[in-house]
């Protein structure tokens, strides 16, 4: 006779699936879900003309161009050098390493208020930096660029670095004793391995940088059609109790972003599957 055995089934830590997913949906829906779906609940109050008065008019458009262009600049500089710098951090040996890779993570810490007095104070017609050019940086669209690209630079040296730390030395120096020249490990070697590092990088950094306004305020100068941004919009129609345009303005933000990340992460699962294939 054959006994029949039976293989217990290993204790999970994590409760079961189906307890563990209502807990993640009831967490997600008090804490995402409803205040978004509040937006649009108070949005509903206005007329479908109302709503494309308020969304439409010169100044929100103009401030739609001005956060979004450049959060997109802010976010592409950020790519590049935030690239650089995780590769010396992973790749390089030097004094103060260990201080400059904490603080990378500063503008995680720094109070966004903080960053934007100490830019402003830097970057101002007379300050320490502004001073030395001809031309304005703060109060200015390209000190705004430069407020999102300080507060944005830690995404992608925190996404990228730990990507690059997996990718073993050994596998650039087999690459070029096979002959290939540095150019040619970057582009068939190390860049298919990191793209989708930096992909998610980028796309961390241009969401953080479309809703930054503590540390852009104070830089932007704030003037109506030419560096105003959209947050302050926002703030300002709050400010004058004015519910229903600041949650007009904020539904056109919350859906251009959706749709600029969902299409980030659409390209972000098709380079996966053309450099896993």
């Amino acid at each position: 006779m054959t006994s029949l055995t039976f293989k217990k089934k290993p204790a999970r830590v994590i409760p079961g699936f189906h307890l563990s997913l209502g807990y993640t949906m009831l967490y997600v829906s008090l804490l995402v879900l409803l205040p978004l779906a509040m937006i649009f609940i108070q949005t509903m109050s206005l007329s479908w003309a109302e709503f494309m008065a308020i969304v439409t008019d010169p100044r929100a458009i103009a401030s739609y161009k001005l956060s979004f262009g450049t959060a997109l600049a802010a976010g592409l500089v950020n790519v590049v050098f935030g690239t650089i710098i995780a590769w010396v951090l992973v790749r390089y040996h030097f004094p103060f390493k260990r201080i400059i890779d904490g603080l990378v993570d500063l503008p995680f810490a720094l109070p966004t208020a903080v960053a934007g007095i100490a830019l402003t104070s830097l970057y101002a017609p007379n300050g320490w930096i502004g001073q030395f050019f001809d031309f304005k940086i703060a109060f200015t669209p390209l000190g705004i660029i430069i407020a999102l690209t300080f507060i944005g630079l830690p995404f992608v040296v925190r996404t990228v670095q730990p990507v690059l730390q997996n990718i073993s030395v050994e596998v650039e120096e087999a690459s070029a004793s096979l002959g290939a020249t540095r150019l040619q490990t970057v582009c068939k070697i190390i860049f298919p391995e990191l793209a989708p590092a930096i992909l998610t990088g980028f796309s961390l950094a241009f969401a953080r940088a479309l809703g930054e306004y503590g540390s852009v305020v104070f830089i932007a100068g704030n003037m109506p059609m030419k560096t105003e941004i959209t947050p302050l919009i926002i703030m300002t129609k709050l400010e004058q109790y004015d519910y229903a345009g600041a949650t007009s303005i904020a539904a056109v933000m919350l859906i251009t972003s959706f749709v600029l990340l969902f299409t980030m992460n659409l390209i972000q699962w098709l380079a996966n599957r053309r450099f896993i294939h």
